[in-house]
């Protein structure tokens, strides 16, 4: 009958190279760990500077609509007055290139309050369902993430 073979016992040089490898698994891995944060970081820190620079320049949009909006008749078929309104259709072009997206905010739209911000409440209206009334100021997402919520008025239906 055959001995069963006793396991062998490693020697010492290959106890440190697989601590040797061990350590250098561990040193990739964490490496590459870090390198992923510094990526995610780097995403982040860009999308601030971004989401920064647009909302300096939504004041001049909402300014710029709330001019045509009380545009008087007389001037509605001006040359300038529609080069103004043709501006406000650029820049939100431009934006929405830039992955910056309206929140809707239109008359009847169910109120969210993850995407509007309530300034004002119909506190007269009955009903169970609340609703916007009014937009007062447009909203903006950037990326699907909400840059500046929508300022609306709210009525229930």
């Amino acid at each position: 009958m055959p001995e069963p073979k006793s396991p062998k016992k490693p020697s010492k040089q290959q106890l440190q190279i697989d601590e040797l490898t061990a350590d250098l698994q561990r040193t990739r891995a964490d490496f590459e760990n870090y390198r992923k944060r510094v990526d995610a970081e780097k995403a982040a820190a860009r999308e601030s500077g971004q989401s920064s620079a647009i909302l300096k320049l939504l004041p001049v949009v909402d300014n710029i609509e709330r001019a045509l909006q009380y545009l008087p008749d007389d001037l509605k078929e001006n040359a300038w007055a529609q080069s103004v309104a043709g501006l406000v259709k650029n820049v939100e072009k431009s934006l929405e290139n830039m992955n910056v997206r309206r929140i809707n905010a239109a008359a009847g739209t169910d109120f969210n309050p993850e995407l509007h911000e309530a300034i004002q409440f119909d506190e007269d209206a009955a009903g169970e369902k609340e609703v916007i009334a009014e937009e007062l100021q447009a909203g903006y997402t950037l990326n699907g993430s909400v840059i500046r919520h929508a300022m609306v008025k709210v009525t229930r239906q």
